[in-house]
């Protein structure tokens, strides 16, 4: 049985997976899905996120003693820099890494790890003073095809006013993954995915880990930032593919 541990990305919590656990598992019945919360977020939103991300993983590896081996670790931006460093430090341990449209420093310059587009976005979504609002913004940021997930805005609000990330949080958080320096190597098998319509990170960050890494490489053609909400069944095969490429 393996372990299938999942990491969200900034400021966002286990339950912002939304149905992508449960596509997972149906991909690989009988294995263990585990997500995992970054220190700072969720029900972990009364901690301090550590400034580092290889501080994030040492954590988040500590939460997960215990799960059956293999392990793979599923990771959404800031989440598949926590992969990244989690398998860079403790290799022998890590079975794989899928690495969801996430950018490395060094790697890529900063226009396209973030988006001079979104800027303005973030900007409004850092003024909006209501949830409802944020979460609406968000939405809109990180998919691109927001009118297809009716549900998300009232789900995205009930859990930012039940678990609100501090400030300080999403600060910290923040100045990690930019200070983050990914391996020249890759520290384990990885599978790199990404969307083509994603409007926070450009989607040749991906890419520029796939060639430099020599991993394989699947991009959606119509999804964007948040891949597992737009469309988390592909990102679910596109796994289950690279895993048993016989078999997909």
């Amino acid at each position: 049985m393996t372990t299938w541990i999942l990491l969200r990305g900034l400021t966002r919590e286990t339950r912002h997976w939304g149905s992508f656990p449960r596509e997972l598992a149906a991909e690989f019945p009988g294995d263990r899905v585990l997500p995992l919360e970054l220190p700072g977020n969720g029900e972990l939103n009364n901690l301090a996120s550590p400034w580092s991300v290889p501080a994030m993983a040492a954590f988040c590896r500590e939460r997960a003693a215990g799960a059956p081996a293999p392990w793979i670790l599923v990771g959404e931006s800031l989440g598949a820099m926590v992969a990244t460093a989690w398998a860079q430090a403790h290799p022998g341990e890590i079975a794989g890494c899928v690495l969801i449209n996430t950018s490395f420093g060094a790697f890529s310059p900063v226009q396209r790890r973030l988006r001079p587009r979104a800027w303005p976005a973030l900007l409004e979504i850092l003024l909006d003073r209501t949830a409802e609002g944020r979460e609406r913004r968000v939405l809109g940021l990180t998919s691109a095809r927001p009118g297809a997930h009716p549900q998300a805005v009232q789900d995205w609000t009930a859990i930012r006013r039940a678990r609100p990330v501090r400030a300080g949080n999403a600060f910290r958080q923040l100045l990690a993954a930019a200070r983050f320096r990914a391996p020249a190597r890759a520290p384990a098998p990885a599978l790199v995915l990404a969307g083509a319509r994603d409007g926070l990170v450009d989607p040749r960050c991906s890419a520029e880990i796939a060639r430099r890494w020599g991993c394989p490489l699947a991009v959606h053609p119509d999804a964007g930032h948040d891949l597992p909400l737009d469309d988390g069944a592909w990102v679910a095969r596109e796994i289950r593919r690279w895993l048993a490429p016989e078999s997909a």
